[in-house]
């Protein structure tokens, strides 16, 4: 466990890959292969990637989430929107837009479909927002900003933890990672998880035990936090600029990150596995 190999060719994916996400059935889907504005995919055990879809022009996908009916949902920060893709379909339809928006970034979801995405402002260091997006009657999201009791920084990684009651987001300039208490579109009780003393830190991910994983832009590592912040162990990686990550696997125990460097995405095994497996294949868990 925790020994990180390449599984795609180097160069697959432009310096803007990200967004890793995985289907129940077991399909990796990462941002902007070949080029700016595309979805590739990896079928389970396969060593290279094929275009899944093409978002619209001009726009830029970014972080991607599945929910319990096999829909995808994609951050595209370019456009402002959040896109949405039907189960067996290609073709993505808006599922919520605001010129609200700052550059929409990463997604969490939770276990009623509810999405929460993280909106840095990245000019600004105290300019981030977190969005709460719910499904309306007509099947089209319904987005309102988060309240805080705290001043946000550049959010940017964000997910849930397993019982679904706090919102864990790191933020890109403090290089810290906070929780959050959720009710309703409030964030409430700021707690800090902890904080790096170098490196840009990006997206995370939860596992069923509520551990953070957490992406170490130029450490070149994934970092393993305990809900209480204790740092249980650093992965080191093959590539040095690690974007996201997202669990996977047929038993939710497959790691997969996506790598600026070299624009591959590699992974490595855990013993646990991950909240979003356990949400889509409860019998995994």
């Amino acid at each position: 466990m925790f020994a990180s190999k390449r599984i795609t060719p180097q160069g697959e994916y432009t310096s803007g890959i990200e967004g890793p996400a995985v289907d129940a059935s077991g399909n990796l889907y990462v941002v902007n292969f070949r080029q700016r504005g595309t979805i590739g995919k990896v079928a389970p055990g396969a060593t290279q990637s094929q275009l899944f879809t093409s978002l619209p022009a001009g726009s830029i996908g970014n972080g991607i989430r599945f929910d319990r009916e096999g829909r995808m949902y994609i951050a595209d920060f370019k456009k402002h929107n959040v896109w949405v893709i039907a189960s067996g379909e290609t073709t993505p339809r808006i599922y919520f837009h605001s010129d609200r928006f700052n550059q929409p970034n990463d997604l969490a979801i939770a276990a009623d479909g509810t999405l929460y995405a993280s909106d840095p402002r990245f000019a600004s260091p105290s300019g981030g927002q977190i969005w709460r997006i719910t499904r309306g009657p007509d099947g089209k999201g319904q987005g309102k900003v988060m309240s805080s009791t705290r001043r946000l920084g550049v959010t940017n990684g964000i997910d849930l933890s397993p019982d679904g009651t706090t919102l864990y987001v790191s933020e890109s300039n403090s290089r810290q990672v906070w929780a959050y208490r959720l009710d309703g579109n409030k964030l409430l009780d700021p707690r800090l998880i902890r904080g790096f003393a170098d490196f840009e830190v990006d997206g995370l991910r939860t596992d069923v035990d509520g551990r953070i994983y957490l992406a170490r832009l130029s450490a070149g590592k994934i970092a393993v936090i305990g809900a209480d912040g204790s740092l249980e162990r650093e992965v080191p990686l093959r590539g040095k600029e690690p974007t996201n990550l997202t669990f996977g696997g047929p038993d939710g125990k497959t790691v997969f990150v996506t790598q600026k460097d070299g624009g591959f995405i590699e992974a490595f095994r855990v013993g646990r596995p991950g909240r979003e497996p356990c949400l889509q294949m409860p019998r995994i868990c």
